[in-house]
């Protein structure tokens, strides 16, 4: 152990300027045995620190290395464990506790001995010591003042005091005078020593001859006693009377004290009553407006709204902690909750009120609108009842039950009142439409079936004849429109015999006037009651949400509304902006249904009238989305859209189903079919409506559909048509909408017009030399002989020496085919030619031209074999050129 302690000394504690003064081998308890020391050290430096220092030794070498230190004034408790018997087993308690196991119990009963040391002479014992023999403590501290510490020689080291060099030059000075004060230490201790004892004597002898002066001394000690006995005599006289006088003085302190305590409390409690004074008093002219102030006058609501503003003010105060429960102030708020329920009562009955008076009112002036398609104004009624705006507010704030009730009541009457305004402005426009008077009035309103079943009825009479439109019911519509006006059921070819005066364009007009007004006087109408509500029941219309979609509008139907709002807890809704939108839709939940009833009976007018509808209602969904996509009108004019869309798409589709099923005469020439005319018709029309149209896209594509069926269509017909050839129906037909296509300059269909260009031009010329045929028919026969045998390697000039080709032949062949008996062949072939066309497309002198041309093709030919095979024979044709150009001339004039 001591080779130990030197190793440590020397490896970790000397180069910190450390020493080690006692070491105890350990290990900790109940773990695995991994021996360490614990090392009690103090510096040598001052002020001199302690520490308890964990050492270990390295798992690679054989040197120890520092681990844990701590100081020893951090050390509470030294718990031995056992003061009797031998225990190796002892805790240190630093700022938590550490169990050890010493390696024996000597080496745990020094180290323990040491600390005992340490904790004496630089912690004056701060330690406890437990469970630790008083035996081993005792020897610990052996008797004597000036001894040093058994054990211990850090003692013995702090005791020496360096000498200073004032004491080393005395110590010289005096050994220079001994001359054996080296050489012989015990006679020079000796001579100190008498020396010493010399001056003891010395002092002994002065300390006595100063008798004297100390008995004077002490005399005068005496005296001084006396003197200050007397002071003190004197002083507790004057402490006596300032005693009284202190009294005096705490009596007066404390009667301040309260005084000031009385009036700091009056202070506080002026305040308190000013504040409830200021706060909780209503004046009692708001009193008397809230109960009897008059709701009809300006000036009596504006007092109203400036006392229940006041009343709510008062209400809502922040009342400091206890005045609750003062008497004064809970009968207080007691008055002004009824001072609020009668208010509240009292403004909701006259708000009802209101709301019927406008609904009588309102009834009165329907007969005036009934004439002409407007629909009345509120906004007079708006006007008037904005005036309330601000105590709404209040009765939202205050008593949301009665609030919600206004609410409900509101939107029953206005519904009720809407509903009849609707309907009737609806049925002006019903009957503007469809010219009937307002006696039949009844079968246009008829759901759309009963509707068809009565057009069904009503022409199995006979009825028939042109709708004039001034006194005709609309019963006589149904049967006379099934001659003269497209529904969807309608026959394309049965469209495309009829005239324009039979569609007038007029009637279109009038549609779209009515349509469009109709549109206009329903915008500002929503617009205004949503403004309104907005504003009346203070409902934020434009925070930022959102948006609902059209599905959701309609499922969001009356019913729902209603139940929602005769539940007896306030409606969770996710925003107001919802509410004002189911509010919209409680109030106009007719205008949807109505207008898809108005759709449907334009749609029966004419299919055509879809294409305004589209148009139109695009617009107007286009523009109701940029003020507020979310809003009731976007919504509902968004849903009319969608059936507006469907009744186009099946306008468009009913056409190509008709096409697919056109059936032509086999007895009359086919000319142009009359879904070409009518694709004609319908581009030109679709043109003019869609003009800067937002929903450009939607025709596009249904041109791209008719256009294609329509193609598919003409060379069906073609196909079939057996009075007249099939390239002549695809050359007028294909002629007919490549006219259209570059007259319209429809930019979607550019393709489609080179492709009716080119099926013209193909079956012009097919048809042309089909027509033409061989009008030299033996002539024909004979050159393509020659042909034949140049085409086997006989050169042409060696054609004349063959038996059946030589110059005879040919002289003879030519003689049959005189100018007279051309001339005759040309005019039959006109003649053909004009049976064949049709007169409206006007191409009889285009294909007599293109004949004319291949006839003078064919004779130049023919002249060049002449030419070719038989040279020098001087053998000609009977006829020009020119001679063709006068036939052809001739026989077009005449005609």
């Amino acid at each position: 152990m001591t080779a130990i302690k030197h190793a440590l000394q020397r490896d970790i504690f000397t180069p910190n300027d450390e020493r080690l003064l006692s070491i105890v081998n350990v290990c900790k308890a109940g773990k695995k045995k991994r021996n360490c020391f614990l090392c009690a050290t103090v510096t040598t430096e001052r002020p001199v620190q302690v520490n308890v220092v964990k050492v270990k030794k390295s798992d690679k070498g054989d040197f120890y290395k520092r681990q844990t230190a701590w100081a020893l004034r951090d050390l509470a408790v030294v718990d031995a464990k056992d003061a009797v018997k031998e225990n190796p087993e002892f805790d240190l308690h630093f700022d938590k506790v550490y169990k050890w196991v010493a390696s024996s119990t000597v080496e745990k009963n020094t180290f323990i001995s040491c600390i005992w040391k340490l904790n004496q002479r630089y912690l004056r014992k701060k330690i406890d010591f437990i469970n630790v023999s008083s035996q081993l403590l005792e020897e610990s501290v052996p008797s004597g003042e000036n001894q040093s510490v058994a054990g211990g020689d850090e003692e013995a080291v702090d005791e020496y005091q360096e000498l200073n060099a004032r004491e080393e030059q005395d110590i010289e000075i005096m050994m220079e005078g001994c001359e054996y004060a080296i050489s012989n230490a015990e006679a020079f201790a000796e001579k100190l020593s008498r020396e010493l004892q010399v001056l003891d004597g010395a002092n002994i002898q002065s300390i006595m001859a100063s008798e004297k002066q100390v008995n004077i001394l002490m005399k005068l000690l005496d005296e001084a006693l006396k003197e200050v006995d007397q002071i003190e005599l004197k002083l507790s006289s004057y402490e006596e009377m300032l005693q009284s006088v202190k009294e005096q003085m705490d009596q007066i302190s404390e009667s301040n004290h309260l005084i000031h305590l009385s009036n700091t409390n009056n202070v506080k409690l002026l305040s308190e009553i000013e504040f409830l004074v200021n706060h909780m008093d209503l004046a009692k002219g708001h009193i008397k407006a809230l109960q009897e102030g008059d709701l009809t006058s300006s000036r009596g609501i504006e007092a109203c709204t400036n006392a229940a503003d006041a009343l709510l003010q008062c209400m809502n105060v922040a009342l400091r902690p206890g005045h609750d429960m003062l008497h004064a102030v809970k009968q207080q708020q007691q008055r002004f909750s009824d001072l609020r329920e009668q208010f509240a009562r009292r403004l909701a009955s006259h708000l009802n009120s209101v709301f019927v008076q406008q609904g009588h009112d309102q009834s009165s002036t329907l007969a005036q609108h009934s004439v002409e398609l407007t629909l009345p104004n509120h906004h007079p009624f708006h006007r008037d009842l904005l005036r309330y705006a601000k105590l709404m507010e209040w009765l939202k704030n205050t008593d949301y039950g009665k609030y919600e009730g206004l609410t409900k009541n509101y939107m029953d009457y206005l519904s009720r009142l809407y509903e009849r305004e609707i309907k009737d402005f609806f049925e002006v426009a019903k009957i503007k439409m469809t010219g009937t008077t307002r006696e039949g009035k009844k079968f246009a309103t008829l759901p759309r079936k009963e509707s068809a079943v009565k057009q069904e009825t009503e022409s199995l009479h006979g009825s028939s004849g042109k709708l004039t439109g001034s006194t005709s019911s609309l019963n006589k519509l149904s049967v006379q429109s099934s001659g003269n006006r497209r529904s969807q059921s309608s026959s394309l070819l049965d469209m495309g015999n009829m005239s324009a005066s039979d569609l007038d364009v007029a009637d279109r007009t009038k549609f779209d006037k009515i349509f469009e007004q109709v549109l206009s006087e329903l915008e500002p109408l929503c617009l205004a009651e949503q403004d309104f509500i907005s504003k009346f029941f203070k409902l934020q219309q434009h925070q930022s949400i959102s948006g609902t979609t059209a599905n959701e509008a309609e499922e969001m139907d009356g019913g729902t509304l209603s139940r929602s709002y005769t539940s007896g807890v306030p409606q969770t809704i996710s925003s107001e902006k919802d509410m004002i939108r189911q509010m919209m839709t409680k109030i106009f939940r007719c205008i949807e249904p109505e207008l898809n009833n108005l759709i449907a009976l334009g749609d029966k007018i004419d299919s055509f009238n879809s294409l305004y509808m589209l148009v139109k209602m695009s617009h107007h969904v286009w523009t109701a989305q940029n003020v507020d996509p979310a809003s009731f009108l976007s919504t509902t004019l968004g849903n009319v859209l969608v059936t507006v869309k469907r009744n186009f798409d099946k306008c468009i589709s009913n056409q190509m189903k008709q096409m697919d099923e056109v059936k032509i005469s086999k007895k009359s020439k086919v000319g142009i079919l009359p879904f070409v005319a009518e694709f004609e018709e319908f581009a030109a029309l679709a043109e003019s409506i869609f003009k800067n149209a937002e929903r450009r896209g939607d025709l596009d594509k249904a041109y791209i559909k008719l256009i294609r069926a329509v193609f598919v269509s003409v060379e069906k017909v073609a196909n079939e048509s057996q009075k007249t050839p099939r390239d002549v129906v695809m050359m007028e037909n294909f002629h007919h909408i490549f006219a259209t296509l570059s007259r319209l300059k429809i930019s979607c269909l550019e393709a489609e017009k080179k492709e009716a260009k080119q099926k013209y031009t193909d079956h012009l010329q097919s048809y042309v030399i089909y027509s033409l045929g061989q009008p030299l028919e033996k002539l024909n026969h004979f050159f393509e002989g020659v042909e034949a045998r140049v085409a086997q390697g006989i050169r042409e000039e060696e054609v004349s020496y063959q038996l059946a080709f030589n110059k005879q032949e040919l002289r003879k062949v030519i003689k049959e085919y005189p100018g007279k008996e051309v001339k005759k062949g040309l005019d039959n072939l006109y003649k053909k030619v004009d049976k064949h066309l049709c007169e409206e497309e006007n191409l009889l002198q285009v294909v007599w031209h293109s004949m004319q041309d291949e006839f003078i093709r064919q004779y130049k030919h023919f002249e060049g074999l002449i030419a070719r095979c038989y040279p020098g024979s001087g053998i000609t044709m009977e006829f020009t050129i020119q001679d063709i150009l006068d036939y052809c001339s001739s026989i077009a004039q005449s005609h």
